[in-house]
């Protein structure tokens, strides 16, 4: 495999946990209102696990509340089961026609609790960076020996890939801090 296509491999993997990692932190409560909260719920649909986003429009009225309205009214009934068994902790209302999340203030507590779950998460993001160097690196080791590659080659390799984490890590820790700090924010 030539140096640049080991390269362009890593830099894309890379970009994907990267991607995945972000979306991910969405997910997690900061206190305030956010659609990015109940993207994740798949709510049963006609007999299938249909994205909520796919089925309803989901606004954010005020910075404490999420309002879901189903393009299919008849829904609504699958969408409130879909919100109570997922993790948000929330209780929908539901007045027939819209469904309410009001959200609540964290409490010290739980802020600390949400911190430490994207503390996680972004660990698992930095594992799969890692892994992706790892790997990386044999597979350079293993062209060289195969004299795909020489030897100035793979180091220099290696110094673009340990370039590549050391950014990625960076834009994780960057999103860590970020995340961290909108979740601390009273």
């Amino acid at each position: 495999m030539p140096y640049d296509d080991i390269y362009l491999e890593v830099e894309d993997k890379m970009d994907k946990a990267f991607q995945v990692c972000a979306e991910e932190l969405k997910g997690v409560r900061t206190g305030r209102a956010s659609p990015a909260l109940v993207d994740h719920i798949r709510v049963e649909y006609y007999g299938s696990l249909t994205p909520l986003k796919q089925i309803a429009a989901i606004s954010t009225p005020d910075p404490t509340l999420i309002q879901i309205k189903a393009f299919d009214p008849s829904a609504l009934k699958e969408i409130e089961k879909a919100i109570l068994k997922s993790d948000i902790g929330i209780t929908p209302q539901n007045d027939g026609k819209i469904i309410r999340l009001p959200i609540p203030a964290l409490s010290e507590e739980r802020r600390k609790q949400y911190a430490k779950m994207a503390k996680e998460i972004t660990e698992k993001a930095l594992v799969a960076i890692r892994n992706v160097r790892r790997d990386a690196n044999k597979l350079a080791d293993t062209e060289e020996k195969e004299a795909k590659l020489t030897e100035d080659e793979k180091f220099r390799l290696k110094e673009e890939i340990q370039k590549a984490l050391d950014e990625h890590e960076k834009k994780i820790a960057d999103l860590l801090d970020k995340k961290t700090k909108e979740i601390m924010q009273v």
